[in-house]
């Protein structure tokens, strides 16, 4: 008579060699995207930069003529706001020990200045052509146009700031001159506001 004996059962039995494996690809995929993506977006510097711009377009509105008055505010809140976003990202990638001018910084650079110059040329060309009432869609078409390309190495609520803009620009282009600094105040004040409190909360400042 066969006795049939029940195979014995191990306590610590050895992980399948390709769950393993999964588990270690999914760990550096992980960790690449981290390593890939500029986490220096400073949410505090956007909700400054936001304000300002709000103060500038109160003052715009006020001073539409000359149309070259006007100009020049805009110019000078685009200086004050850069300066303030160049201080905010350098500080922030300084408190977080994140390589400012490598790896993903240097990506998110080179993706981001691209549409800003191509902007300053076409606002000497359209202000040469009398073409002042696009302006401020062509502004906030390509600022979000830097921001979408720029945001691809960075965190995911960039891009959507960046694509917000756009849609933004697009509404200003096809409406009237009068509203343009209403448009300019919704975009590059209200959106900074709102996006760099959410990326203040949820990045860490």
């Amino acid at each position: 008579m066969h006795t049939h004996e029940r195979p014995r059962r191990f306590p610590h039995q050895p992980i399948p060699i390709d769950e393993g494996a999964r588990e270690q690809l999914r760990y550096i995929r992980d960790t690449l995207e981290r390593a890939g993506s500029f986490t220096a977006v400073p949410g505090w510097g956007g909700v400054v930069a936001g304000l300002t711009a709000l103060g500038a377009a109160a003052v715009a509105w006020m001073y539409q003529t000359p149309p070259g008055l006007w100009l020049v505010i805009w110019l000078a809140e685009g200086v004050l706001a850069g300066s303030i976003g160049v201080f905010a990202v350098a500080w922030k990638a300084k408190s977080a020990g994140v390589p400012l001018l490598s790896g993903p910084g240097r990506r998110f650079a080179l993706s981001f200045t691209p549409p800003l110059l191509v902007g300053a040329l076409l606002t000497a060309v359209l202000w040469h052509e009398g073409l002042v009432r696009i302006l401020p869609g062509v502004w906030l078409m390509l600022y979000g146009t830097a921001v979408v390309t720029g945001g691809a190495f960075s965190i995911e609520i960039v891009p959507l700031m960046g694509l917000c803009f756009m849609i933004l620009g697009a509404v200003a282009l096809f409406s009237s001159r009068a509203w343009g600094d209403g448009f300019m105040a919704a975009g590059f004040g209200l959106l900074h506001v709102v996006f760099g409190a959410l990326i203040a909360r949820r990045y860490g400042g």
